[in-house]
């Protein structure tokens, strides 16, 4: 047995990782203990904890804030009704806070460089992991496309003449800069974008409490009004109570759509400091975030404008709800500030999936299901080639610029519609398991470093409501007479994919289902539980307020 498989063998001690890290410091040390050996590590390089508390905090709260939240929910709202969308974003918000407290646990536990493909292999099943780490790399960088494009196209509202390559070639510049120098810019840049958000988000919230109880130019005391007439709720297919149900359900679908990339701390757990610290409070705040983002805001548009406004099937910032509330009260200036914060959320969002992609790709192979290549890290601890993979893929924007390759560019992004859900199915399935090995192999639920309440029923839950979205997310396509292939591909071309990419590598790798008395619920951990970051105490008040916030 020569050095280096002596070193693997050993490798799961805790003391000889823990003499590792001591020798070589955090960096490198916890790199060669999952790699295996030393000079393995210095060869590529590993990923730096720079994203403070602030950092993970905020991109917590408002990272992955994009379009969906000021213009997505003003179709929902056309399509399906305030209380419909109000009860959608609830209940989806439920299964969101049940997966991200079951994530927290795991991550805080064990938090590696884009954790989610290393938690479903190591916990439930190689062939897993590698499924839902190609799956989310390919619906990440396609997203990344979107918010481009996106943003590019919000600048017609200033001046619809303008052809957008040349602002999608800019925000590209911008996205790929600001991932690819240190992950630190990265997190100050989210700190600042999410900052931007989440003050616009609580301005207008305050806006429609104020005006919707008088507080406006007409003096116009507005009510639940909107919710009597036109109504609380459409009819969809059907008349009557059916209509209403299907109505609903439907909202469940966007709902989901729209709390894509809540999942992003994981990603950013093995960049993050003090993350046994850090990440628990992220999680705990989902639950605000849940309840004043989209729980408020959805109630908040529902009762300022009523779903048959004809503004509501405009494009662009012309068709948010809230420039639609603002305009309706004849407020001057605002619509301009709102499409200002959009372009803000866009260029955010895809600086987020252009980050959370790579990570994907840099787990992938750490996980040795993506060439080996893609584990080179810079000085400054970027995993270079993994970014600049990912980034490529941003070209396919300019497609969006054609009417002709807008269709591709469509289509493409159709692949995306569920590979969300089915990577929160597989962070639930990661989850059930997680909590079967740790009682197999002797850990109680108590010493865990962030203990997810109400386990496995939430997990179980969660899992429930993700399948059921995931199978009737298309339903409208089986009704009389709305049958259309395109309709139908969109809505379930995620699921060959997915599973196509779990049956390659389960028949090409022979893997194997993990047994709990075998998971590997341990290399790694003592080299993370060995390094020290000094806890800060507040010297005063306004310190205080801003440890809690940050």
């Amino acid at each position: 047995m020569d050095d280096k498989q002596q070193f693997a063998v050993k490798a799961s001690s805790a003391e000889v990782e823990r003499d590792i890290v001591n020798r070589k410091g955090s960096v490198i040390g916890e790199a060669a203990v999952l790699y295996g050996d030393v000079e393995t590590a210095e060869h590529y390089g590993y990923v730096e904890r720079g994203l403070k508390s602030r950092h993970i905090q905020f991109i917590a709260l408002g990272g992955t804030i994009g379009t969906g939240l000021f213009l997505g929910i003003g179709g929902a709202l056309r399509d399906y009704g305030p209380l419909s969308i109000l009860l959608g974003y609830t209940i989806t918000g439920f299964a969101i806070w049940g997966m991200m407290q079951s994530l927290g646990e795991m991550t805080t536990w064990l938090p590696l460089p884009g954790a989610i493909p290393q938690m479903c292999a190591r916990y439930f099943d190689p062939a897993m992991g590698f499924a839902v780490g190609w799956n989310q790399w390919y619906s990440s960088a396609l997203t990344q496309c979107a918010e481009i494009s996106a943003a590019a196209n919000l600048i017609g509202y200033w001046n619809d003449t303008i052809n957008p390559a040349p602002w999608i070639t800019l925000i590209i510049i911008l996205i790929v800069c600001l991932n690819l120098f240190a992950v630190s810019i990265y997190g100050e840049a989210e700190f600042a974008f999410a900052s931007i958000k989440i003050i616009t988000i609580v301005g207008l919230l305050l806006f429609a409490f104020i005006t919707d109880l008088g507080g406006n130019p007409q003096n116009d005391r507005i009510g639940f009004r909107y919710w009597k007439s036109p109504g609380a709720m459409t009819e969809t297919v059907a008349s009557g109570s059916s209509g209403r149900f299907l109505s609903f359900f439907s909202t469940l679908v966007n709902a989901a759509f729209s709390y894509g990339g809540v999942e992003m701390i994981a990603v950013a757990a093995g960049e993050a400091e003090n993350p046994r610290k850090n990440i628990p409070k992220a999680c705990r705040r989902v639950f605000w975030r849940i309840l004043f983002f989209y729980v408020l805001g959805s109630l908040a548009i529902g009762v300022l404008v009523p779903f048959n406004d004809p503004g509501l099937e405009a494009d662009g910032t012309l068709g948010s709800p809230w420039v639609i509330a603002i305009q309706r009260f004849g407020i001057k200036g605002l619509p301009s500030v709102i499409n200002a914060v959009i372009f803000t959320s866009a260029c955010s969002s895809g600086n987020a999936f252009l980050y959370s992609a790579s990570r994907y790709l840099f787990a992938l192979a750490q996980n040795g299901q993506a060439p080996r290549f893609l584990l080179t890290c810079t000085k400054k601890g970027i995993p270079i080639y993994a970014v600049g993979i990912t980034a490529a893929i941003s070209v396919l924007t300019y497609l969006s610029c054609g009417a002709g390759a807008a269709k591709v560019f469509t289509w493409m992004l159709n692949l995306t519609t569920i590979g969300n859900l089915f990577t929160w199915c597989s962070i639930m399935c990661a989850s059930i398991q997680f909590q079967r090995h740790i009682k197999a192999q002797g850990v109680a639920r108590d010493t865990l470093p962030f203990k997810s309440p109400f386990q496995p029923y939430v997990a179980y839950f969660s899992l429930f409501f993700f399948t059921i979205i995931i199978l009737f997310n298309g339903w409208a396509v089986f009704t009389h007479g709305n049958w259309d292939i395109s309709t139908f591909i969109t809505a379930y071309i995620g699921i060959p994919i997915y599973f196509g990419l779990y049956a390659f590598w389960k028949l090409f790798k022979g893997t194997k289902m993990v047994n709990p008395s075998e998971a590997d619920l341990w290399t790694g951990k003592a080299a993370i539980d060995s390094e020290i970051w000094p806890d800060l105490q507040p010297r005063n008040f306004a310190e205080r307020v801003w440890f809690w916030i940050a």
